[in-house]
């Protein structure tokens, strides 16, 4: 019986890897413009943004409970929950990037970038178990 290798190539980490190249050309812009402190707190933004989607490259939509239902209905609010995560987590990092490259102040989009991680961060944690 013949059975096909899976595909195991280094495709699925291309996107974390341009976030986390992305982070560290960002922190060498800013500290060649003296502002190390700011870039460093950008690289740990971008590089904490490739880590989850380095977590997430192939991981199964799964729901914590049945309270949206079953089926078609709880699959569709699922997937509009992670997409609505998945923008607004995107637009904190783009935010972070470009008022620190402006010159201005990051912390509260990191503040809430970080918010934002450490949801996820409990939300994983929180499906990984059976409820």
């Amino acid at each position: 019986m013949w059975i096909a290798p899976e595909n195991r190539g280094a495709g699925r980490w291309i996107v974390p890897a341009i976030v986390l190249g992305a982070g560290a050309v960002v922190a060498a812009v800013l500290a060649a413009d003296d502002r190390g402190g700011t870039g460093l707190v950008a690289l740990v933004v971008l590089a904490g943004y490739a880590l989850a989607l380095a977590y997430r490259r192939n991981e199964p939509a799964l729901t914590i409970s049945e309270s949206f239902g079953s089926g078609h209905r709880a699959r569709a609010h699922l997937r509009a929950a992670a997409m609505t995560g998945d923008v607004l987590t995107g637009a904190l990092v783009a935010a972070v990037v470009v008022q620190g490259l402006r010159g201005a102040d990051i912390m509260p989009y990191v503040w809430l970038a970080a918010v934002a991680g450490g949801t996820y961060t409990v939300s994983a944690l929180a499906a990984g178990r059976a409820l």
